[in-house]
């Protein structure tokens, strides 16, 4: 017996959502065991090179040659095609990384081709992402930007539901290999405006805002 296409996936979508509400009862349920941060506690080293991700979309600019300039998606599997050479990998490369690659690659049809590649909209690849799940008005994954800091990301994403605990929400960061958890207070920060609770961001940190219990 076969079973509807839509079933299967309303299966899917429920079990999806369980397993994240068991991920928010099991970190937040003990919140309290985490140390309370504040932004002058939780510093983050703010340089970093942006790497390109799927769903970027490049400017291909070839200097002297400008039937050859193309703005160009990164696909899913990370790789962009130009008006020349089939299948670059760009995901995981710098712009300046992959003008380099470019340059190579044109190499056997343009006579020392000058490349400049730039990003015309940002998605980046996961671990250079925040991401928010949880009690957001819009959960989402947000691409990291230098000097990033919690107050940027709640605007990013609209703030919280009437239903979150904000107090209760949790950061994940990954340090030098260990998985480290705080305790955040973004309803004091939202709605009380206590930049106390305001804090520097990493590329990579997830924020878990549960829903509150009446």
């Amino acid at each position: 017996m076969l079973v509807p296409i839509y079933k299967l996936l309303t299966a899917r979508r429920i079990l999806l959502q369980c397993i994240l509400l068991s991920l928010i009862v099991l970190l937040t349920g003990c919140a309290s065991k985490y140390p309370q941060v504040t932004g002058d506690q939780v510093q983050a080293e703010q340089d970093f090179d942006y790497l390109i991700g799927p769903g970027d979309s490049l400017n291909i600019f070839v200097w002297g040659n400008t039937e050859l300039t193309v703005t160009v998606p990164v696909r899913p599997d990370g790789k962009i095609t130009t008006r020349l050479v089939e299948d670059i990998e760009a995901s995981g490369k710098t712009p300046t990384q992959l003008a380099r690659d470019v340059e190579k690659a044109y190499s056997e049809y343009v006579k020392n081709a000058v490349v400049t590649v730039i990003v015309d909209s940002f998605v980046g690849i996961p671990s250079q992402q925040v991401r928010v799940v949880g009690e957001a008005a819009e959960p989402l994954s947000v691409p990291f930007r230098k000097h990033m800091t919690l107050l940027d990301l709640m605007v990013a994403v609209g703030g919280l539901t009437e239903f979150a605990d904000g107090n209760k929400s949790v950061l994940i960061r990954n340090q030098n290999g260990e998985q480290q958890v705080y305790n955040v207070r973004l309803e004091d920060l939202i709605k009380e405006g206590d930049i106390s609770a305001n804090l520097a961001l990493m590329p990579g940190d997830i924020m878990i805002i549960p829903e509150a219990w009446f």
